[in-house]
């Protein structure tokens, strides 16, 4: 029989608790290579999904995912305007936190540019896509709220008449879609009693001029609403997106784009390189420093754990010497049970992981490529954490068993 085995079979019960502890560590390496791709694959969520091909953001700023970015909504008709352009879309995106029903509700709003754009790119779970102007919403089921809920926000109630899966911005919060109207009055609301005091101010300023003074009308005019003075323009949108026609190459709308001194252009590629390079990349950083260290603590730990096997197993190693054993019998052993504590370990931590990762609260991705490696990751651990064992089993002398 196997040596390695049948010294597993006299000491079951500490190679067990050893391979359950060392399953558990190594569950956390691959929990958080996980969260390492999932926070990549929230932040590019929303890039992907909506499919634009070029994105227009205020000149001179890197977009709305890294930066305040505030174009007006005429730009949309500008961009409709140039030749290859086949949709162009307004782009609104913001996070609120409002408290409904005891407990703090967390979202991002996105507006979108009804009616052009109701949501019917959206993956839904339940429900269906906006229908109306107003009124009405698109969660995510990470928010916890079913179909028909009403939800205060702002001045207005909003009804969820569709549920999404996994649409998550980059900080983990549920996305929830309103039109564009209703995601920029979600956004500018303010208190009844600031629109009044701002109404009163504006008033005074008008009236402290000649303009105001010699025209009654204008006066009154200035302490209406805002959106009946001509001269103020609508609420900005973040940015506009842009789709171009079926094999058309966007170099030359680009140039066009790149024209327009007020505007900033960016593709596909452009905004999620932005994306990972500016508001994520110190997470991601740290990630991989973290699972770096866990790496390098699962050595360690695991050659702690082959040493003191080696040393408990110090008599019986110097007995078989003591018969004629060859080193690579006693090699072997050491190295098949580092072997088998690793692979037993990595089983473990993938089977922990089905049943652990999908309750995290952040989005945890296991891709294949990554379970290989770290496949192989363990069995190099393995290997090296047996060394110290093996040098230890070398090193006792035959005569030591009479001892």
């Amino acid at each position: 029989m196997n040596l390695a085995v049948r010294d597993i079979r006299q000491n079951f019960g500490r190679f067990a608790l050893t391979t359950v502890g060392v399953g558990l560590l190594l569950m956390i390496v691959m929990g958080m290579g996980g969260i390492y791709r999932g926070l990549i694959a929230d932040a590019t969520l929303l890039v992907e999904a909506v499919g634009a091909d070029l994105w227009l953001v205020q000149g001179a700023t890197r977009g709305p995912f890294a930066e305040i970015s505030r174009v007006p909504a005429t730009l949309e008709d500008r961009a409709r305007s140039v030749p290859g352009v086949a949709a162009a879309r307004r782009f609104v995106s913001h996070t609120v936190q409002r408290a409904f029903r005891g407990r703090p509700l967390r979202m991002v709003v996105q507006g979108l540019a009804w009616p052009e754009d109701a949501g019917d790119w959206i993956p839904l779970a339940a429900g269906r896509a906006l229908r109306h102007a107003h009124y009405e919403m698109v969660a995510d089921r990470s928010l916890g709220l079913p179909l028909g809920t009403e939800v205060p926000l702002g001045k207005d109630l909003y009804r969820v008449v569709g549920l999404t899966q996994g649409m998550v911005g980059s900080g983990g919060d549920g996305m929830a879609f309103f039109t564009v109207s209703d995601a920029q009055a979600i956004q500018f609301d303010v208190p009844g009693e600031a629109t009044r005091l701002e109404r009163a101010s504006r008033r005074a300023r008008v009236g402290g001029r000649d303009l105001g003074r010699l025209n009654p009308l204008l006066l009154e005019r200035s302490a209406g609403a805002t959106a009946e003075i001509p001269a103020l323009g609508p609420p900005q949108v973040s940015a506009v997106m842009v789709s171009l026609q079926p094999g058309l190459a966007a170099g030359s709308v680009m140039d066009t784009f790149a024209a327009w001194t007020d505007v900033t252009v960016y593709t596909r590629r452009q905004q999620i390189d932005l994306l990972l390079s500016g508001m994520v990349d110190k997470a991601r950083r740290q990630l991989g420093l973290f699972r770096a260290l866990l790496v390098i603590i699962s050595t360690i730990i695991m050659a702690l754990i082959i040493y003191t096997l080696t040393l408990d197993k110090i008599h019986d190693i110097a007995l078989l010497k003591l018969i004629g054993a060859r080193n690579r019998v006693i090699i072997g052993l050491i190295l098949q049970q580092a072997l088998l504590i690793g692979a037993l370990g990595y089983g473990l931590a993938y089977w922990l992981g089905t049943f652990a990762f999908p309750r995290f609260p952040r989005r945890v991705v296991i891709e294949p490529p990554d379970l290989l490696l770290l496949a192989g990751v363990v069995a190099a651990i393995s290997v090296v954490a047996s060394l110290i064992g093996i040098a230890k089993a070398l090193s006792v002398e035959p005569n030591k068993v009479l001892s």
